[in-house]
């Protein structure tokens, strides 16, 4: 005889969801006690580019700007920082934690053509913004055809 088994296609992909997720908290530790381990985690940055500039936007909120560290060295810019965890009393148990904290880095390789000396950041509302600005030889210009 065979036997019918009903599938819930939605609960099939968060069972797969749940799954993943374990692998991930595994291999980064987040599941250890509170023992000074810190979670890594990576703010979500945004890169634009304008004829004569670059702009990265990096989301720290809860943070201030002395949390925050930005290195240069040979075209590569490093932000790096620590969140601190929020937590204050020790008989709140939470249910849910989606907010990462503990230490970040992100790295991000300039072009050759960028004015290394002028690179400006500034940072407001948790969004730290940073100007990268390009140097005259390779700013776009339009050839006029003659």
């Amino acid at each position: 005889m065979t036997q019918l088994t009903r599938r819930t296609p939605s609960r099939t992909l968060r069972d797969l969801q749940r799954e993943v997720d374990s692998i991930f908290d595994q291999f980064f530790d987040r599941d250890r006690d509170e023992e000074g381990t810190s979670a890594v985690w990576a703010p979500r940055t945004d890169l634009a580019e304008t004829d004569d500039a670059y702009t990265l936007r990096v989301d720290v909120p809860g943070m201030t700007k002395e949390d925050i560290s930005i290195n240069l060295q040979n075209n590569t810019l490093t932000i790096s920082g620590e969140r601190s965890s929020e937590r204050t009393e020790e008989s709140e148990e939470y249910v849910r934690v989606e907010r990462a904290f503990g230490n970040f880095h992100r790295t991000f390789t300039l072009p050759d053509a960028v004015d290394q000396e002028n690179i400006e950041a500034t940072y407001e509302n948790g969004v730290l913004t940073i100007n990268i600005p390009k140097t005259a030889k390779s700013t776009r210009r339009q050839i006029e055809i003659q």
